[in-house]
């Protein structure tokens, strides 16, 4: 089964908006004003884009203006066509029909040759594709084509049960693409209604629309009033300077999070929200480290006051997590409350065999109960403050807490090398589909494996090995049992539900899972 090395990992937990695989959006109207039809709509991100490449880490999040998938998501989550007109799938293989009258943006036509060509090279492991990774199933798969019928096929080697959800929502490259895969990085070879046609380091980069455009989501075409001739892409890293360009109009559309929303709100600007979990926490399990012990790591949860640790971690009034994937994730439920450990931490801790001395920390065995907690701000403003609030209270408990504020790549080096953590809170990798969490909650340690932490519930690994053989969302049930057992042995705890929000000016337009822009969808306004 191929893995994603740890920096590809930390890549996609810091974009994990752009790679979202499904669940909920919104749409958006700040005017009822006219439309503006056929000119250029100005879009604020906060980072460059050194590749336009889709299979790569940075590009994948600028393949939706260029690129097709075969299926694509509404705001609601459901699966809508695309490249194809329809499609099923089973836990082991799926089978899409592509519409007709497909074309690449060079003009040729796409076949189903293309796609099964698409598929197959992203999927191969020798390209080491960290953008197709991470939306690829973590199995290995075989597509075939039948361009008599526009028909193609995927074979999965083990059952996978979000075919659809994975396959089907790969940007598909045409061949001009694939023949030169390095002129990806400034070019764009797709099916989309945009093509890429300025690129300056450092951005701007422009899109302009292509004609005669008609298979966008649920059958989207150009043709409509209102639809942006242009898009220009701006980088601007400064919050408060988004903020300032939304109220003058100096940008018509950009997402912001943390103190700056609340500037924004009340603006008459379209307003759609975005999810998120805030402050993922893991326990080092491995052999030898204190926290292997299941009963020392749920007298430990229960010592916590999650509400508390909620508030600091959105900077006001929080709600705690209520599962390890955002509201609106495939399988979401409210799982936290049923299954986290309620229990008098002092009597657990106890139970558990540590004996409080008079002076110093409690200790067992002879050994003292000291934690190493890290943390990094890069992966949020308000880490390392959720970070200090848990020290706080562990040192109420009796234990010795080292609290240390790391870079993100020391933090990087201490999760997948070097394992010097008892504690560890991150970002949430924030997947929107169950099964991107497995890695991370069993099987190999690095540098075989994603499993950082070294989490081993059987419990976990049963259920997870009979939801991979349910197709889509009928194993949500399963997959939700799975998760209750990481809350029941305390293997992780998510901090706080989070927000941010996508902002439009003079514009409606509708976004899925993670704020992501349907480019199909925006309207600008007189």
């Amino acid at each position: 089964m191929p893995r994603r090395t740890p920096p590809v990992v930390l890549t996609a937990a810091l974009t994990a908006s752009a790679l979202a695989l499904g669940g909920c959006g919104g749409a958006a109207s700040s005017t009822t004003t006219p439309l503006a039809d056929r000119v250029t709509v100005r879009i604020a991100e906060s980072s460059e884009t050194p590749s336009f490449d889709p299979y790569s880490a940075f590009g994948a999040s600028h393949a939706r203006y260029a690129y097709d998938s075969l299926v694509n998501l509404a705001p609601d989550g459901t699966l809508v066509t695309g490249l194809a007109s329809s499609w099923q799938a089973t836990a082991t293989a799926a089978v899409f029909t592509l519409r007709p009258g497909i074309t690449c943006s060079d003009g040729t036509p796409l076949t189903a040759s293309a796609v099964a060509g698409s598929l197959t090279y992203a999927g191969d492991p020798a390209h080491q594709l960290a953008g197709a990774r991470t939306v690829l199933p973590d199995v290995p798969f075989t597509a075939s084509a039948d361009d008599g019928t526009g028909t193609v096929s995927v074979n999965a080697a083990a059952p996978f049960p979000f075919l659809t959800r994975t396959l089907g929502l790969l940007p598909i490259v045409c061949p001009a693409g694939l023949d030169r895969p390095r002129a990806l990085d400034r070019a764009t070879r797709g099916t989309g209604p945009y093509v890429l046609t300025r690129y300056t380091p450092g951005g701007p980069y422009e899109f302009t629309v292509r004609e005669g455009y008609a298979w966008g989501p649920a059958g989207a075409t150009t043709a409509v009033p209102g639809l942006p001739a242009r898009v220009v892409i701006s980088v601007v890293p400064q919050a408060s300077t988004v903020a300032n360009l939304l109220l003058t109009g100096g940008v018509d559309i950009a997402g912001v999070s943390g103190p700056e929303r609340a500037r924004l709100t009340g603006r008459g600007l379209a307003t759609t929200d975005v999810a998120t979990v805030i402050g993922l926490t893991f326990f080092n399990q491995r052999p030898g480290r204190a926290l292997a012990d299941p009963a020392l790591r749920r007298a430990l949860v229960s010592a916590l006051d999650r509400q508390g640790l909620a508030n600091v971690a959105v900077g006001g009034t929080g709600s705690p997590a209520t599962d390890f994937g955002a509201v609106g994730a495939v399988c979401h439920a409210d799982l936290a409350d049923a299954n986290l450990p309620a229990q008098d931490a002092t009597e657990a801790l106890r139970a558990a065999g540590w004996t409080r001395s008079a002076h110093g920390p409690p200790t067992k065995d002879g050994r003292p109960l000291r934690l190493r907690l890290i943390t990094s701000s890069d992966l949020g403003p308000t880490l390392a403050s959720v970070a200090e609030l848990m020290a706080r209270e562990w040192t109420a408990l009796g234990a010795e807490v080292e609290l240390v504020t790391e870079s993100l790549p020391a933090l990087v080096n201490a999760m997948y090398r070097s394992a010097d953590f008892d504690v560890v809170v991150g970002s949430t990798p924030g997947f929107a589909l169950p099964v991107g969490f497995v890695p991370f909650f069993s099987g190999p340690t690095p540098a075989r494996g994603l499993n950082f932490a070294a989490v081993a519930n059987p419990e976990y690994d049963a259920l997870v090995a009979r939801a991979l053989r349910e197709t889509d969302t009928a194993g949500c049930d399963t997959w939700n049992r799975a998760a209750a057992s990481l809350f029941r042995s305390a293997d992780a705890l998510p901090i706080a539900e989070g927000r941010s929000s996508v902002y439009g000016y003079r514009t409606t337009f509708t976004t899925t899972f993670g704020g992501q822009l349907v480019p199909t969808s925006i309207r600008l306004h007189e």
